[in-house]
């Protein structure tokens, strides 16, 4: 045997030695095959998991009221009686319905919201509007914002379901009053005058009419 066929054979052995152990290593794969999924260990836990227990505290509730106060215990019996009912979704309805009411009352119109006041509250609205005209003013109004709003008081009726909350306004506004000459009688075109107003809203919770009105004003 000469030397170049001992070399080859040499080296034949030696490549199917790698092939072997290349399979030992890297396995066979026949066809397709899924990727090897990494195992990811579980995180560790940092402390117990946290559970939401019904019948707790309302956060919802408990920013505007203390808690175990009447008005608390009133603002849950409107939750129970209409559970899609909350106290922001409600505050931010009345800092809307705020302006709108109060730019209505200076402006005289008050057809657009008589559907937002209670019979009483829309009798003195209208009598001052009327007032007004007799003596030939008109009021010139514009709402720059509300300035503070707190949830002053809540109650509910359990024979009726009527909820009432009453909430403190301070809103700031330019407001003018002019004579049947034009000439300014009261307030200032430049100066912003700050309203304050304890207004109480009333609706029948659970009820399909989902507007509430405007009951009583105050200061």
């Amino acid at each position: 045997m000469n030397s170049s066929l001992l070399q080859l054979l040499v080296l034949a052995g030696i490549a199917v030695f790698l092939i072997l152990r290349l399979r030992n290593v890297l396995g066979t794969r026949d066809g397709f095959e899924p990727p090897r999924q990494e195992t990811i260990a579980p995180s560790r836990r940092r402390g117990p998991e946290l559970e939401v227990i019904e019948g707790g505290p309302d956060q919802d509730i408990l920013d505007h009221a203390e808690e175990g106060s009447p008005q608390a215990e009133a603002l849950a019996k409107m939750k129970s009686a209409e559970p899609q009912f909350g106290v922001n979704d409600f505050l931010g309805g009345a800092r809307g319905a705020y302006e709108m009411i109060l730019m209505a009352f200076e402006k005289g119109d008050l057809a657009s919201i008589k559907d937002f006041l209670g019979e009483e509250v829309y009798e003195s609205f209208a009598y001052v509007v009327q007032m007004r005209e007799d003596k030939g003013l008109t009021v010139e109004s514009e709402f720059i914002g509300v300035r503070e709003m707190v949830l002053q008081d809540a109650t509910f009726d359990d024979a009726t379901k009527e909820g009432e909350i009453s909430v403190r306004f301070i809103g700031e506004l330019t407001h003018v009053v002019r004579d049947n000459g034009g000439d300014i009688v009261e307030g200032s075109e430049s100066q912003i005058k700050r309203q304050k107003d304890v207004w109480t809203f009333a609706r029948v919770m659970g009820s399909d009419d989902p507007n509430w009105q405007l009951v009583a004003t105050g200061e």
